[in-house]
């Protein structure tokens, strides 16, 4: 059966997700903060069924302020087809969902690397499947997504664990001109006392509530203690997203600092971002 794209009539959540090859190439560890490859350790797939309890527990729960914010910028957007990168569980998708119940007329791909966090995602989906379909995409290399076929790409809290210039210049290719670019991402709190005492709490007390959220798995916390410590500022994020070929650049600071979101657009000019790429 062909891999249904954004762009084409999307499906309701079919029974079983589809699946692309992974990568085959190990992204370039200076642009991959956690230093982490999928084909390497499936870590995520191991972890799946603890990854919201994880997510709870390293945020004390913030992380579902950082979620509303971003389904609130997508759900706001103007667009028809909406690729969700790194979509793990499905949180992103299911808030976008939330505030637009209904809605016929806008297609939705989910897409992650990990078969496990699909098959959660679809569980959690399924009451609220309009127009959405899951995909196990790598996010570095989609060759079964057309280029110029979606109206958004969002990614949350797994870019650090890509080689994120691989990842933006994908995201890059498959957005139509004057498409929207929406990063959710680990960053640093401006003021540099604080950050530091925020990584010296998270590298004291992540290992501990990792090893019990994960059941032992010590991989889990070292990979996302690795890549919000070696993950750029938002400024150096967004002149990294600039270079990449994207304009209108903005970011948003969340909880001191802690996370940022970055806006970016394809240049309605193509042929211009592809050049600049």
């Amino acid at each position: 059966m062909e891999d249904k794209v954004p762009g084409q009539t999307a499906a309701a959540l079919s029974s079983t997700v589809r699946q692309q090859p992974m990568s085959a190439s190990r992204p370039s560890e200076h642009l991959n903060a956690a230093e982490f490859t999928a084909s390497v350790d499936d870590v995520f797939g191991r972890i799946a069924s603890r990854y919201d309890l994880l997510c709870d527990l390293f945020s004390f729960w913030i992380h579902r302020h950082w979620k509303r914010r971003v389904a609130m910028l997508v759900a706001s957007q103007p667009w028809q087809d909406l690729l969700d990168s790194a979509s793990g569980t499905g949180d992103i998708v299911l808030r976008v969902l939330n505030r637009q119940p209904g809605n016929a007329t806008r297609r939705i791909v989910a897409s992650d690397i990990s078969p496990q966090m699909l098959a959660i995602a679809k569980r959690r989906l399924a009451p609220l499947a309009q127009s959405v379909e899951l995909r196990q995409l790598d996010a570095h290399s989609m060759p079964s997504v057309p280029a110029a076929s979606v109206d958004l790409y969002s990614i949350s809290l797994g870019l650090k664990i890509c080689n994120r210039h691989a990842v933006l210049r994908e995201a890059l290719r498959v957005l139509k001109p004057g498409g929207r670019l929406i990063v959710l991402e680990a960053s640093n709190i401006p003021v540099r006392w604080l950050h530091q005492a925020y990584l010296l709490y998270m590298s004291v007390c992540m290992p501990f509530i990792g090893w019990v959220a994960t059941g032992g798995d010590a991989s889990a916390y070292r990979y996302l203690l690795q890549g919000i410590r070696e993950f750029p500022t938002a400024e150096a994020l967004a002149e990294e997203i600039r270079q990449v070929g994207f304009d209108n650049v903005s970011f948003e600071r969340l909880s001191l600092g802690i996370v940022a979101i970055h806006v970016a657009q394809k240049p309605a000019d193509g042929a211009r971002a592809q050049s600049r790429a």
